[in-house]
């Protein structure tokens, strides 16, 4: 018998608005514990919740971008329950009336065909704290909260994914458009982006739903496609040897690449929703709405088309340099700065993100314009340097800050296109060389490869290689 997966996911992504939700506390990453806390954060009784404008805009902007209707009545409610590190015992959040419904994730497969993975909601809460385990000492738990009072947006997709790679692509995606209309950093090792994923598998061609597992606090999208594929195969085997499923809540442990059981699963009514009765409903107006669709930016899949299109780049070109806006805007200054957008696509995918990954940096923090860049790409276009020598030229811009023509003159590094002067190195290459001009004229002619490189080694990489190509093929021919 055949299976197939029906997967659902739940993504909880930190909004990064300068306070939290619901109170005027810092909302920043790594401050010692218990430090941005306050009596509404810390849940003591008495005290009145506020919301936080720039939390409701931001989550109105992931709606527009997500394709999502916003809705123009939403209300916050109590969800109870119990946790070390949720002081109130309830969590503020949004059940009935959330404040986008709808709305989807456009991906585009390998073979250049668009799906869409639909939304059934994004809905606004506020995060829980932290406990943190010191050391090897697992008999206590400290309590961090200023975690707590985080603005979240869950962002909910219909359970209509069907394998790893479909969560990997949507992920991906969805982390994509966050990040460019700047609602969330989506860091998920910082647990700014958390997804949680709901699996359960049924006969081929069949349409009743099996029995669900929840995969909690997922923090990689490695580690969510390896979850899933791993809960895929258990509830598989589970099935085939006439094992039931049960409805739970199942944690993944990467290093092992696997799922354990954590608890059972809780159903909505287990958690007594009711409105939140220190909270006014949320009323949004069309025109706001119109207004903050105005000011979304260009989106990740318009961008890719409008990159392939105008640009002539590649989909796997596109793919990488609209990884984040920020990569996207600094290849696009390049592009209308320099001749051929496509050679600095190909620099940059080469070089830049290769210098990028070894220091850790992100690209607005490159030591190089993307104009000097292009100007660089601009001087091998016009054959003044090689390749090989816009490699060392690179380097030299990079830790002096000059200019790539500054650096040109200064090393004398300026190609050699005279015929003559290349001719010359090609005779005394050919001449130092005699059993390889003769194994080419005995038909192997990977041979020529050599003689280039020594050819290049001999003018130090000044000549121009497609004069030496061509010459070089001439002399051998004959």
């Amino acid at each position: 018998m055949e299976f197939e997966a029906v997967i659902g996911l739940e993504v909880h992504a930190q909004l990064n608005t300068q306070t939290k939700i619901f109170c005027s506390c810092a909302n920043r990453f790594g401050a010692e514990p218990n430090t941005q806390t306050c009596p509404v954060c810390q849940g003591h009784p008495g005290v009145l919740p506020v919301l936080n404008g720039e939390a409701l805009t931001k989550a109105i902007k992931a709606g527009l971008a997500l394709d999502g209707s916003i809705a123009h009545y939403s209300r916050f409610d109590r969800k109870n329950y119990f946790y070390p590190d949720l002081p109130k015992a309830y969590q503020i959040s949004q059940y009935e009336f959330p404040i986008v419904v709808g709305g989807g994730v456009t991906v585009v497969r390998e073979d250049g065909s668009e799906h869409t993975f639909p939304l059934t909601r994004i809905h606004m809460e506020e995060d829980a704290g932290k406990l943190v385990h010191p050391g090897d000492d697992a008999a206590h738990s400290l309590v961090d909260l200023n975690r707590a009072g985080t603005p979240l947006i869950e962002i909910v997709s219909e359970p209509e994914l069907h394998t790893p790679e479909d969560a990997a692509m949507y992920l991906t995606e969805l982390r994509a458009i966050l990040r460019y209309i700047d609602v969330s950093d989506c860091n998920m090792e910082e647990g700014s982006l958390r997804c949680d994923a709901n699996v359960s598998i049924r006969p081929k061609g069949t349409t009743t739903l099996g029995t669900k597992v929840e995969i909690k606090n997922l923090n990689s999208i490695k580690g969510v496609a390896k979850a899933i594929e791993y809960e895929i195969r258990r509830q598989t085997e589970a099935l085939l040897s006439g094992t039931p499923i049960i409805q739970e809540t199942r944690l993944f442990d990467a290093d092992r690449e696997i799922t354990l059981s954590m608890r059972s699963k809780e159903e909505a009514h287990d958690y007594r929703y009711f409105p939140d009765p220190d909270l006014v409903p949320v009323l949004v107006p069309e025109e706001r709405i119109r207004t903050l669709k105005d000011t979304l930016p260009e989106l990740p899949r318009a961008r890719k088309t409008r990159f392939i299109t105008e640009y002539c780049l590649t989909p796997k070109d596109v793919g990488t340099l609209c990884a984040t806006r920020e990569l996207a805007d600094w290849f696009e200054t390049a592009a209308r700065a320099g001749k051929n957008p496509k050679k600095i696509a190909n620099w940059i995918q080469a070089e830049v993100l290769r210098i990028l990954n070894n220091s850790g940096q992100g690209i607005t923090a490159f030591p190089v314009s993307p104009e000097n860049t292009a100007a660089l790409m601009d001087l091998v276009e016009d054959g003044v340097i090689s390749g090989k020598i816009a490699k060392d030229v690179f380097e030299k811009m990079i830790s002096t800050g000059k200019s790539a023509e500054s650096i040109i003159e200064a090393d004398g590094l300026r190609q050699v296109s005279d015929t003559g002067a290349i001719k010359q190195v090609i005779d005394e290459v050919l001449a130092a060389n005699p059993a390889q001009v003769e194994q080419f004229k005995s038909g192997k002619t990977a041979v020529k490869g050599f003689l280039v490189g020594q050819i290049m080694k001999k003018s130090g990489g000044k000549v121009n290689p497609a004069m030496v190509n061509q010459i070089l093929e001439q002399k051998l021919q004959s």
